[in-house]
């Protein structure tokens, strides 16, 4: 045991450059990553309030979270929000990418325009979306109305569009991201496939069927992993468009996380912290999207193993 330890030591004062290096990335890690989330695992089992109670309750705060309506609602929305993420997010980055993948005239000064968004805050891209959609002076509607589409202006963030208007700017937001994704996974699919599959008789639809998708597997289950993972942690672009309204029916996971962390208010302007709940909520939260990415892992593994 102690040559160990004494040939561990040798071998830091041998690489004693590289370990250096290393603490500031180590220090980052335990401060703003390790930390939190013992903390998290710490509080969750305590009633900790911004009026300084803090007491350990053991597992009440899990009960309270199985009769949580709001819980279960953010859940709800977040699951429809994620979904409605992927299902649009994906395909279009990926049929924008094929089409800047070929000798489109000007494709540079398109990839650029497709992937300016993202590089824009969230919250200034959103507060520009606000202010487009605005149901009284918005520019959507003045477009709209000026057409003869409709007759009146339409509520964008009210119940029956809210969730339709909160996914067309994540949409618009993270296309151009998983586009360059895509766009490189299509530049590594050597050319001289394509031209032995011509010589076969194949055509643009067969070579995208059979070539084209089956290689940008691996590519793809990545651009998918982190869509995923992103889609259930949105919340910025919601909390600038409608704050979770109207009526909760935008509010989502991370968003109902922030309000019982951090201060919002309520309508009274009272504000009442709860972090012992807000600790248990956010540990639920990183449960379901584990378990999620599990499955997810799982499932692209079987593909892999089928194809």
């Amino acid at each position: 045991m102690e040559r160990k330890k004494t040939g561990l030591w040798e071998q830091v004062k041998k690489n004693k450059v590289v370990y250096l290096m290393l603490l500031p990335g180590l220090f980052f890690l335990v401060i703003f990553a390790l930390y939190p989330i013992g903390w998290i695992l710490k509080n969750m089992f305590f009633h900790y309030t911004s009026f300084g109670d803090y007491k350990f309750n053991g597992l009440a705060n899990f009960g309270k979270l199985f009769q949580d309506e709001m819980f279960f609602n953010a859940l709800k929305n977040t699951i429809i929000y994620a979904a409605g993420k992927l299902v649009l997010t994906i395909p279009i980055s990926f049929v924008l990418a094929f089409i800047l993948n070929t000798k489109l005239k000007g494709r540079m000064i398109f990839r650029t325009v497709f992937f300016m968004p993202t590089i824009i805050s969230v919250s200034v891209m959103s507060m520009v979306f606000y202010l487009i959609f605005n149901p009284y002076n918005g520019t959507v509607n003045q477009i709209l109305m000026a057409t003869g589409l409709i007759s009146k202006p339409i509520n964008w963030f009210g119940s029956k569009f809210s969730m339709l208007t909160v996914l067309f700017v994540a949409v618009w937001g993270a296309v151009g991201n998983y586009m360059i994704y895509f766009l490189s996974g299509l530049q590594t699919i050597p050319a001289d496939i394509y031209e032995s599959a011509e010589i076969d008789g194949a055509t643009g639809w067969k070579k995208l069927r059979y070539i084209t998708i089956p290689m940008m597997a691996p590519i793809s289950q990545m651009v998918i992993m982190l869509a995923l993972t992103q889609a259930f942690k949105d919340y910025e672009n919601i909390m600038v468009l409608t704050s979770g309204g109207p009526d909760n029916k935008t509010e989502v996971l991370y968003l109902y996380i922030y309000r019982l962390m951090f201060p919002m208010g309520d309508a009274g302007g009272n504000i009442v912290l709860q972090y012992g709940y807000g600790a248990t909520v956010a540990f639920a939260t990183a449960i379901l999207v584990g378990v999620i990415t599990i499955i997810y892992l799982r499932w692209s593994k079987s593909m892999n193993e089928t194809y």
